[in-house]
């Protein structure tokens, strides 16, 4: 959802499946929440599996289940991208996977890449949509945590989104979708509607994660012209040049928020 006196509506955000996994999983081995909640909140009404190297395929319940011994500071979500890589542990299948995905979850030695599934078999009876879950097997030693830490993002996040507002303004060829910057200011504040973390996040998390989730669903409409007005090569260019340090600082502030130390 937008700010409060916004009239649209936004999707989820890129990377929003891995965030949604590695937070819950984390409170599970944290002893905080129930498995039943892990599975409740990551699939809901979705059908979910995961395939392993060898191409077999498990319910991402089995597959979680190998996991209760992981400690939950060994649970992560990586959400790189393009010239960002921060956060994977270094090259190999996973890294690869996730960076193209822009999203995956990081449990002990297994890493976690979602990508759509649509099965068109014959059969109805056979035919599923849901999430797969692509299984990689990591290097033994423990992956390094991010060094970002929620109060350092937050202030980057504040500061990326001050300067973001004032570029788009001296951009007269920046065409927006309706209430695009009213949404963007508005969330300068803490009036952010972002999926709730689980127990266990202190109070500082939550409000980063609902606020960058918030702004990374709200740049998802810059990439839409809803004025009907023609924007050229240039325009976009210059638009996309303005908005790409929030959507950076947007990014790391959510995986910062989804990976902070948990209250226990």
């Amino acid at each position: 959802m937008l700010p409060r006196g916004s009239d649209q509506q936004i999707p989820a955000p890129p990377g929003q499946r891995s965030a949604t996994l590695a937070a819950w999983a984390r409170s599970w081995r944290a002893g905080l929440v129930s498995f039943d909640e892990v599975l409740d909140e990551t699939t809901g009404d979705e059908d979910h599996l995961v395939r392993h190297p060898d191409h077999t395929e498990v319910s991402l319940s089995s597959a979680l289940s190998t996991f209760a011994k992981v400690s939950p500071d060994d649970v992560r979500v990586v959400l790189p991208a393009a010239g960002d890589p921060r956060g994977l542990p270094g090259p190999g299948p996973f890294s690869s996977a996730a960076l193209v995905a822009g999203e995956g979850v990081i449990l002990g030695t297994t890493g976690f890449v979602p990508e759509e599934h649509h099965n068109a078999h014959l059969d109805p009876a056979d035919r599923w949509a849901g999430t797969r879950w692509l299984a990689y097997p990591l290097p033994a030693a423990p992956v390094p945590a991010e060094p970002l830490t929620v109060a350092e993002a937050d202030h980057d996040l504040t500061m990326a989104l001050t300067e973001t507002i004032g570029a788009l303004r001296h951009l007269d060829v920046a065409r927006l979708p309706p209430s695009f910057m009213k949404g963007l200011a508005a969330l300068r504040g803490d009036d952010s509607h972002g999926p709730e973390l689980p127990v266990g996040y202190g109070p500082r998390a939550r409000r980063l994660s609902a606020r960058a989730t918030t702004i990374a669903g709200v740049l998802a409409l810059a990439s839409v012209d809803t004025s009907g007005a023609a924007v050229n090569a240039y325009e976009t260019q210059a638009r996309d040049a303005a908005l790409r340090p929030l959507a950076t600082a947007a990014r790391r502030a959510r995986a910062a928020a989804i990976n902070a130390p948990l209250d226990l």
